[in-house]
Order: structure tokens, then C-alpha cells, then sequence
């Protein structure tokens, strides 16, 4: 069957009706606009940073110099960072629309206080060093104490190792009781939930907000008065064990909240006990949290004063018995030595205090060095552990391969040369064995 092709003039039938969307036409950009990048610096940002920044000044300069009778550093500055965030969005609305005008402002606003946190850090470190630094230009700064030194004596004379050595010997024995409790309380909270877990958990959330007078208060009155202990370093250990406590239940807590469901369930699922799925997957995994919340502890409890001086007193000889005499820490140290009107122990009384930065930056970075490894990272000595490891189980499997081999070749063998033709050989038939007590 053939089909005539349409004459040129026959009528076509009915095209169906398209939608026509409002607004401006299509385009082969998606949406009809152009794409705009959000994260990356462009030249026309750096030209509307800088010019926002210039006018934000000399405007400020004009308001404060000349029309206003205004003063004042920190006025100058509020007035110019207003003026500054107002200008930039101006600026950044000629190129770009709402929503890039506000990424702008809030990355802006976002920036300036990082970098004004990191200049008020940087301001009191270098201040401390630099009221500091005529003690610890002295060799004799790191190496004698106080017991020989009064107000009036030259920085030649004293130092500040008793306060060190009773800071590391009080963080150390700190550390010791809550590392432990602390990893093991909050692996409680998340492996074992149930109402005495909750319990739990809301007692450390309310302890994290605990006074360190109350610490302190509360070791000198159940361990010293009750007890009987001395006011030794063990006793001042103890006070910033309760404070350092509940900071590292909370945060090992969340950081193990994070660790993936899905690990736990392959350890159920190869038969591992519990105790053993928190041991091998869970701590590994948020080692580097942990780490982190060790930091964080420690930080709280190494810069305390009132719990020191509650249950370890004061003095201004060198104690390394922890468990008899008074025994005195860096933050101690530090407030005795400033409170006195002599410069000299003033400069003692910073020293102190750059000393007692310079041991947490310390602490700091060996707790890094030692548990901020991602999870599934090896030391050397791990990874030759393993090396070793799996050189004796190959030489395990290859001296049991060595055993079963004779005993199965050996058979083999023997049909072999038994029937040279390749036939398989006929089973032979099982002797009758009576059983016993049975007649033949």
C-alpha cells in the first residue's frame, strides 16, 4: 500500500497548547540568570573591602575631629566598624543581588570577630611576656623558689619552680582519677541508655557549671576535716578532679554521640560483646574528640586559685611530696606575687603567669601529639606490631600446610602407581566387625 504525499495547501491538524511562563524569556542559562560564586574572592570584593574600610575611617576621623565632640578609642572603633558594615553592603549591592549582598555582611561580621578574638589573645599573651620578661631573662627564674627571696630582692634572687613542679604534680594526679571516670562514664551514658543514665547525664550537666570555691569548699570539708588529711597537693588534686570531672563526661559524651551506628552494629553482628565493641571501635574512632576533651578539662583545672589555696595552702618552698606539707601552683603563684607593690615581684608575678601559658601550650600539644591521630592511623610502632604479627601467622599457616600435606598426598600417590592407566580405583568393601558380646 502506497501513501500520496500531502498537497502543500492541505490543512494540518491541531497542535496541542504550550504553557508560557511570566517573565523575561528563557534563556541557555537555567532561570535566565548568571551563576554567581559565593566562596570565592574576587577583585571587585577587595576593592569594595578596602574602599568600605577607607571611607568608614575618614568619615569616623570627620565626625569625631570635627562635628561631634566625641572621644574615646573604643567609640572611634563601634563607630567605624557601623560605618564599615553599612558602606560594604552599598558597595557589594552595585555588582550583586539580596542574597549575595547578605552573604557578604554576614561573612564580613563572621571574620572580624575570629580576628578580634585572636587579637585579644595575642594582646594578653604579649603583654603578660612583655611586664614578664625582666624575670625571665634570670636562669635562676626556672631553677630556684622563693625561700630565699623577699619583696625587696633582685630578680637575681628566687624563681618559680616550686609553683611548676606543684602545678604539673596537681595536674598529673588530676588527670590520673578523671581520665579514666570520665571515659568511662560517658561510654555508660551512650552504650547503656535506660533512666538511671539520664539521671546521670542531667547531674553532669549540672555540675559543669559548678564554682571552684564549692570544690574546693567541699574536698576541705569531707577529705580534710572528715578524713583527716593534710592540706597537701593530693587533697588540692582531689578539688580539681570535681571540676575537671564533668567537663570531660560532657564532651566525651557528644563526641561519642558521633561516632556511626553502623559500626557498632557490624561489631554485634561478628558476635563481639559489648564491652569489647567500645574497647576496638567506638574509643578508636572518636580518639581525636577524646583527646579534645581531655584538653578541654585540663584547661579548666590547671588556671584555678581557690581550690589550691583551700586545700594545699600556700608556701614558698619547693614540695615534691604530694601527699604531706603545703604545696602551691602557678595561677597561686601568680596572684600572690602581683598583689605585692614591688615591681620586682610584680615581673615575678608575670613571669609566672608566661610560665604557666608556655606549660599549657606544652601539655597542649603532647596531648595532640599522643591521641590526635584520625581513626584507623598507625604509629610506626603499631605498624610494626602488625608487620610482626602477620609474618607469624604466615608462618603459622605455611607450617600447617607443611603437616596436612603428607597426609593427603600420601594416598594419591599410592592409587597412582597402584593403576597406572588413570582409572579410579574400586572402593574396597568394609570388613564385618561383629559387635561385641555378639557370636560369629
Amino acid at each position: 500500500m502506497t501513501v500520496a504525499p500531502e498537497a502543500p495547501g492541505a490543512r494540518q491538524a491541531p497542535t496541542r497548547p504550550r504553557t508560557t511562563l511570566p517573565g523575561p524569556p528563557l534563556t541557555a542559562d537555567p532561570g535566565g540568570e548568571r551563576r554567581r560564586a559565593l566562596t570565592s574572592l574576587r577583585d571587585t570584593d577587595v576593592y569594595a573591602m578596602v574602599g568600605a574600610a577607607a571611607a568608614a575611617l575618614s568619615l569616623t576621623w570627620l565626625l569625631f575631629g570635627w562635628l561631634l565632640p566625641f572621644n574615646g578609642v573604643v567609640g572611634f572603633v563601634v563607630m567605624a566598624y557601623g560605618f564599615f558594615l553599612l558602606l560594604y553592603a552599598l558597595l557589594v549591592s552595585f555588582d550583586e543581588d539580596g542574597p549575595a549582598v547578605v552573604d557578604r555582611i554576614a561573612a564580613a561580621v563572621v571574620r572580624s570577630m575570629g580576628l578580634l578574638m585572636v587579637a585579644i589573645l595575642a594582646i594578653v599573651v604579649v603583654y603578660a611576656l612583655v611586664e614578664g620578661r625582666k624575670a625571665l631573662v634570670h636562669l635562676n627564674f626556672f631553677t630556684q623558689d622563693m625561700e630565699l627571696a623577699g619583696p625587696l630582692e633582685p630578680l637575681s634572687v628566687g624563681g618559680a619552680l616550686h609553683a611548676a613542679a606543684g602545678t604539673l604534680i596537681m595536674i598529673v594526679i588530676a588527670l590520673v582519677i578523671t581520665v579514666p571516670l570520665g571515659l568511662i562514664c560517658a561510654v555508660f551514658l551512650n552504650e547503656v541508655p535506660g533512666p538511671f543514665a539520664r539521671f546521670v547525664r542531667t547531674i553532669v550537666e549540672a555540675m559543669t557549671a559548678l564554682p571552684s570555691i564549692v570544690a574546693g569548699l567541699f574536698i576541705y570539708a569531707t577529705a580534710i576535716l572528715g578524713l583527716g588529711l593534710d592540706q597537701s597537693g593530693f587533697a588540692a588534686s582531689l578539688a580539681l578532679s570535681v571540676m575537671m570531672l564533668p567537663i570531660i563526661i560532657r564532651a566525651a559524651d557528644v563526641v561519642i554521640r558521633l561516632v556511626p551506628g553502623t559500626l557498632r552494629e557490624a561489631s554485634y553482628a561478628m558476635g563481639t560483646s559489648r564491652w569489647r565493641t567500645a574497647w576496638h571501635v567506638v574509643l578508636p574512632t572518636c580518639r581525636s574528640g577524646l583527646t579534645t576533651s581531655v584538653i578541654l578539662g585540663t584547661a579548666r583545672g590547671i588556671g584555678e586559685t581557690s581550690p589550691v589555696l583551700l586545700t594545699a595552702g600556700f608556701t614558698s618552698e619547693l614540695n615534691l611530696d604530694p601527699l604531706h606539707g603545703p604545696m602551691v601552683s602557678l595561677p597561686l603563684a601568680t596572684f600572690e606575687f602581683v598583689k605585692s607593690p614591688e615591681p620586682t615581684m610584680i615581673s615575678r608575678g608575670f613571669g609566672t603567669a608566661s610560665l604557666l601559658m608556655a606549660l599549657v601550650l606544652l601539655l597542649f600539644v603532647a596531648a595532640r601529639i599522643l591521641g590526635g591521630r584520625g581513626p584507623g592511623q598507625l604509629t610506626r610502632r603499631q605498624e610494626h606490631r602488625r608487620v610482626l604479627a602477620s609474618r607469624r601467622d604466615a608462618r603459622r599457616f605455611a607450617a600447617r600446610a607443611g603437616r596436612v600435606a603428607p597426609a593427603t598426598g600420601a594416598p594419591a600417590a599410592a592409587a597412582t602407581s597402584a593403576d597406572p592407566t588413570g582409572a579410579k580405583p574400586s572402593a574396597s568393601p568394609t570388613p564385618f566387625r561383629s559387635a561385641p558380646g555378639s557370636s560369629s
